[in-house]
């Protein structure tokens, strides 16, 4: 059987679901589909967010939006120029869904459900007549001179236009091969560190604002890294494995991790308030108290790292003890041994070689009315509604260039 289509779009996730209802939007008459290999849509967007869907991120300056992009940051700020944060609140507001900012920038619909986000999508698509055919698992794609061929274990499509929407998904990167496209292998992006250490066995919970290195490389990162029974997580640590997805993954993720609990506080600056602390308390025990913005316990632990006894007074400090306690808390060293999955965010780096899109218009550099948006291509953020936001700009501009 033949299914003609004006467009057809392969993925019934977030980007599939938004570019097609801005494409008939746009344009009523034309006849779009969306196929999904599943039995269901949109669940990617059920499960986002602890199943409350992060939509975007409350950052509205498309200069500053594209920092939070390990891969894609250069080729985003055209299009975020186009459709940015602020536009994805209005289109939301427009289809009856209304968005709030969390004190950390995230932003969710105010009923704190998913199932908004799903039930807005599924209303648009029927609305429109837009065909969403679920169990169409696509099993070759094929370019004639006037038109695309879609095969899948079901039926044959064929359509004007092509929009490819099924991120990380090797079988379709595999097609895409096939015509012509490179991928750069998926590693993943967002992970948190393996660590077994003494100095942070029993803090499991305990939070700090530290900067963090990875010891002979350039990779670095500052936030509130959170103490967890494996090792570390927390933003801090998120945005070093996204920015070093590539350099970690070489590296079998097994590396030192140099930690600076104090942050931006330098050895020399440690070195001279340890000094002072000396003279002030001196007949104070050092463990007692943390004299830093440090929680008491990971103060304790890293001054009993510096072989410093729990009853030891400030004046009787040594001076290697001064010394090595100043080392602890700028520049501690762990060794990390893997990586775990950060939550139910699988966030991958790789997809489609960016070179070959145009993102004036997200279509192939290769092949006429191929288009693509969302995961597919070599972009990711960091975790916090940016991938999602990616999605939404690059559905938007195929809607454009389309009408």
């Amino acid at each position: 059987m033949n299914s003609n289509f004006d467009i057809i779009i392969v993925g019934g996730g977030a980007a599939g679901f938004f570019t097609a209802i801005n494409i008939v939007e746009k344009n009523p008459a034309l006849k779009v589909a969306i196929l999904e290999r599943g039995k269901t849509v949109l669940e990617k967007v059920r499960i986002s967010g602890g199943g409350r869907c992060n939509v975007t991120h409350a950052c509205f300056v498309p200069n500053d939006l594209v920092k939070f992009y390990p891969r894609g940051e250069k080729e985003l700020r055209g299009p975020f120029h186009q459709f940015c944060s602020g536009d994805t609140i209005d289109w939301f507001e427009k289809h009856g869904v209304e968005l709030k900012i969390e004190e950390d920038g995230r932003m969710f619909p105010t009923s704190d459900s998913s199932q908004t986000i799903i039930d807005c999508f599924l209303l648009a698509t029927q609305k429109l007549g837009i065909q969403v055919l679920t169990g169409q698992s696509v099993q070759s794609i094929f370019n004639s001179d006037s038109y695309w061929k879609v095969e899948t274990n079901h039926e044959t499509f064929a359509c004007q236009k092509l929009i490819m929407t099924t991120g990380s998904n090797p079988k379709i990167w595999d097609m895409l091969i096939h015509l012509g496209h490179t991928i750069v292998p998926p590693v993943p992006s967002l992970f948190t560190f393996n660590i077994k250490d003494a100095r942070i066995k029993d803090l499991m919970g305990v939070s700090a604002f530290a900067n963090v290195k990875v010891k002979g490389s350039k990779l670095e990162a500052a936030g509130p890294l959170l103490i967890t029974h494996w090792g570390m997580s927390g933003p801090g640590i998120l945005r070093l494995s996204a920015w070093g997805a590539r350099e970690l993954f070489d590296k079998n993720y097994q590396f030192i991790l140099e930690v600076n609990w104090l942050n931006d506080v330098s050895f020399e600056e440690a070195m001279d308030k340890l000094k002072e602390l000396k003279q002030l308390h001196a007949k104070k025990a050092v463990s007692k108290k943390s004299p830093f913005e440090l929680p008491n316990r990971l103060w304790e632990s890293l001054v009993l790292a510096t072989d410093i006894d729990s009853e030891r007074k400030w004046a009787d400090l040594s001076k290697k003890q001064l010394t090595d306690l100043a080392n602890q808390l700028t520049n501690g060293e762990f060794q990390v041994n893997g990586k775990s999955t950060f939550k139910e965010e699988f966030v991958t780096a790789g997809g489609i070689d960016l070179k070959e899109i145009n993102f004036k218009t997200m279509e192939s550099k290769f092949h006429e009315n191929l288009y693509f948006a969302g995961e597919i291509v070599n972009i990711d953020a960091i975790t916090g509604g940016f991938n999602f936001q990616n999605a939404w700009t690059s559905g938007f501009i195929i809607a454009q260039s389309i009408t």
